[in-house]
């Protein structure tokens, strides 16, 4: 089968399309022919290696795992015995997790694993996604802050793969939804469900005098002491971006004041927690209360060129690749 492989950190040149043994499966297992795959903020910094600390669980000097990838949606090609959720011929969707693998023609997952059947009402480019933004939206927003309705939410990066999804999670889940974004995307992210958006190429949000319940920086371009301002007295600032200095006002803030600012690594939660937030993901696509917006679909050979356009920093919702046998 056809994979994008990488056996070097650097530049997205390190990526080469090759020609590599297909997967086999064992009992249990099942054979997924991937449609469409998730190309990341997060693919892109493993390919870099960054930061230096990732590279004690991707390998010190060059990647263990050669193919990248995490997130999906395809058909069950095979099924191993003894699988009884599975058949060949279904639609699938999921994630990977720390098995990688899903930039390629074929992979090959647990029937355990993070793995569901597809909505009727939803394609292989928008289902790749969902594992990526609104999985670990659902984590922040539902476990990490416990939104509430009625409460003042502001979204950084309401533009993104996870700002696209949070601003409409916040708003199924009630809360007033401020998202800030550039000039270009306002129109999209006041669509998707936002009440008020901010242009940061014009406001700091950290000025404007209005208070909020969450700030949840999906980007990691601002910081807890820079929110701290505008936030109530109980308010909770979010990031999915790890830096010393949020693990730092992590540690304060837990055991001082009231204000807190929190993490998590959503991807290293218990797989049965993920399930049961992807199933609800999927009732809420399936009753079209949550859509993946799809910035940009490559071929698998242009996988390269997928992960220069994800490090400009401009895309807006998601990215996906299509292998070779889907395309």
């Amino acid at each position: 089968m056809k994979a994008a492989i990488y056996t070097t950190y650097g530049s997205a040149d390190v990526l080469t399309l090759e020609e590599v043994k297909k997967p086999s499966f064992a009992d249990g297992e099942v054979l997924v022919q991937i449609h469409a795959a998730s190309v990341t903020a997060a693919d892109t910094m493993m390919r870099r290696g960054s930061p230096y600390l990732g590279r004690l669980m991707l390998g010190l000097r060059r990647p263990k795992q050669q193919i990248l990838g995490t997130g999906f949606a395809g058909v069950i090609a095979a099924v191993g015995a003894n699988v009884s959720l599975f058949k060949p011929g279904d639609r699938v969707f999921g994630e990977t997790v720390f098995g990688f693998g899903t930039y390629a023609e074929f992979t090959v997952l647990k029937e355990q694993d993070l793995i569901l059947s597809m909505p009727e009402n939803t394609s292989f480019d928008e289902a790749a996604s969902i594992c990526d933004g609104p999985l670990t939206d659902m984590n922040f927003l539902r476990n990490l802050a416990n939104i509430q309705p009625g409460q003042r939410i502001l979204i950084n990066g309401a533009s993104g793969s996870l700002g696209t999804a949070a601003v409409q999670l916040a708003a199924h889940f009630g809360a007033h939804v401020t998202g800030v974004c550039s000039t270009a995307n306002m129109d999209m992210v006041r669509d998707l469900g936002a009440h008020q958006v901010i242009d940061y190429t014009q406001v700091d949000f950290t000025q404007t005098g209005q208070r909020f319940d969450i700030v949840y920086d999906t980007v990691g371009k601002s910081s807890f002491a820079q929110s701290k301002r505008i936030l109530t007295p109980d308010g909770v600032y979010l990031s999915p971006v790890l830096s010393c200095a949020l693990l730092f006002q992590m540690l304060r803030t837990s055991v001082f004041g009231r204000k807190k600012a929190k993490f998590s690594a959503t991807g290293m939660l218990p797989v049965a927690d993920l399930h049961k937030m992807l199933v609800d993901l999927r009732g809420m696509l399936a009753a079209g209360h949550l859509i993946s917006v799809v910035d940009r679909r490559y071929k698998l050979a242009q996988i390269a060129e997928a992960h220069r356009y994800v490090d400009t920093g401009h895309k807006r919702g998601n990215v996906v690749i299509a292998p070779a046998c889907a395309a």
